[in-house]
């Protein structure tokens, strides 16, 4: 099955957001819906959104980015193209489709000058470590923060 990806648009808000809600369920599906607008659907050019969809046109994945002029960690330029997320249905795994949004992601830091990739996963995270290696991605760092409220 060959799968298109697309930038997203505020057509897209509705099966994106219960995608992001999938991936991040300890914010609602409202929260999710707010965000887009907010960080992806603007007239900002430092972030981006990429929707995967199967030959029924449904939406059965995304992929968010950003440019981050901040520290990345392990990185030395900037910006940085930073995935802040990405998400596959379950059923629509395994297929090359993550391979395909983060080569859009890619192209898209291309375009705008930026020399390297970054992400982040939690440490206990296993298989979106396992996935970052299979897109290419190099572990560069564990890190643990701390805080003490004063």
């Amino acid at each position: 099955m060959e799968s298109m990806i697309e930038v997203a648009t505020i057509n897209d808000v509705e099966p994106w957001a219960r995608l992001r809600l999938a991936l991040w369920p300890h914010h609602s599906l409202e929260d999710h819906r707010a965000e887009l607008g907010r960080a992806f659907l603007s007239e900002s050019a430092e972030a981006v959104a990429f929707i995967a969809r199967n030959a029924a046109n449904d939406a059965v994945g995304f992929a968010e980015a950003t440019l981050r002029h901040d520290y990345v960690n392990g990185c030395s330029s900037s910006p940085v193209l930073f995935l802040e997320g990405i998400y596959i249905r379950p059923v629509d795994r395994r297929k090359g489709i993550a391979g395909l949004l983060c080569n859009a992601v890619a192209d898209w830091g291309k375009s705008l000058g930026c020399v390297e990739f970054g992400s982040d996963a939690p440490l206990e995270n296993s298989a979106s470590h396992a996935l970052h290696a299979a897109l290419g991605f190099e572990e560069t760092q564990r890190v643990v923060f701390f805080r003490k409220p004063l």
